[in-house]
């Protein structure tokens, strides 16, 4: 058993005794156990995951049972996985609130500094969902970032409209959708004739066939088509793996969905008609409902999108915040 000792801080109790902590790197990894339970307290390691694994070891000879971290970019990922996994309590821990803390001294080091507090008891872990919840997460940033990269060529597409002379934007009210995709199309593949062009307006289009024939006539050069034939290439692209992005989303949320009892009453009436923008190609509204028995679409302001989002990030249970304050803070 270590010996319970509160070092320089008599007036302070220690309640996590078997604490260590690491200071995250992007080579090497600084851990620091209980002085009391090896003769080398603070030690270094590896980011390799075989150098994680041995870390785990040497944590599980010290009798380490909880860890804090600090969560320092993308680093701190997979040792919190491995750890994790290893069946350690970890925490993560906002570099801010560590800082904050006075009394350090100069001469220790961040990660014994972090173990001296985790072993008072002083941090407060930052919120990590569950497994399936944070898998569900990753493919939904996922797919918000595949739609910042299709939605960065829509408007190089229209950039490259724009130097032809040809003013698609103006005739049209989204040059992606069904008569703007028809029509730039057609331009990439050589079609020059505006009547040929105007003949793929869209029925529900507001401008008349006259004034997209007026719109389209322009300065077809030929390194602005080239242009605009690879921004709509890079577009096709991310709008297909944004598809399939939306299969994963899809069976991670069916993952989930075996948690709701079959007692439920049947999915109330949309509340809001109509498919949202960039919305994924998969009855969200449906799937969230056999996860959570309930609609948050219901709620006024919030599609099916948002409630992915939100579900996505916070998870099923909200019981981790004990107020409401808490959660919006």
């Amino acid at each position: 058993m270590p010996r319970l000792t509160t070092g320089d801080h008599p007036d302070l109790k220690m309640v996590n005794p078997n604490a260590a902590a690491i200071d995250i790197g992007l080579t090497m990894h600084m851990a620091a156990v209980n002085p009391s339970s090896c003769d080398m307290p603070v030690r270094a390691f590896g980011t390799f995951t075989l150098d994680l694994h041995d870390l785990a070891d040497w944590f599980r000879s010290c009798g380490v049972t909880s860890l804090a971290m600090e969560s320092t970019g993308v680093y701190w990922i997979p040792a919190f996985e491995i750890l994790e996994a290893r069946g350690f309590e970890v925490i993560l821990v906002n570099a801010r609130y560590a800082k904050n803390v006075p009394g350090r001294k100069t001469d220790v080091s961040d990660a014994e500094w972090l173990r001296q507090l985790h072993s008072y008891g002083l941090l407060r872990g930052s919120f990590r969902p569950e497994a399936e919840i944070a898998t569900l997460r990753a493919y939904m940033r996922q797919r918000e970032r595949l739609t910042e990269y299709a939605a960065a060529h829509i408007q190089h597409m229209q950039k490259a409209l724009m130097e032809m002379n040809l003013q698609l934007h103006h005739v049209v009210s989204d040059i992606t959708g069904a008569t703007g995709m028809k029509i730039i199309r057609a331009i990439v593949a050589g079609e020059r004739d505006t009547d040929v062009l105007a003949d793929y307006r869209d029925v529900r289009c507001k401008s008349s066939p006259e004034t997209i024939r007026a719109a389209l006539v322009g300065n077809d050069r030929a390194e602005h088509v080239f242009a605009l034939a690879q921004s709509l290439d890079l577009y096709d692209f991310y709008k297909a793996k944004i598809e399939e992005c939306d299969q994963r989303l899809e069976a991670a949320v069916a993952a989930l969905s075996v948690k709701g009892g079959d007692d439920r009453p049947p999915l109330p009436k949309a509340r809001i008609k109509g498919r949202q923008v960039n919305a994924p190609a998969f009855d969200v509204r449906a799937a969230l409902y056999g996860v959570l028995g309930t609609d948050l679409t219901q709620i006024h302001s919030l599609g099916p999108s948002l409630a992915l989002k939100l579900v996505a990030e916070c998870g099923t249970d909200l019981r981790a915040w004990k107020t409401a304050k808490h959660f919006t803070s």
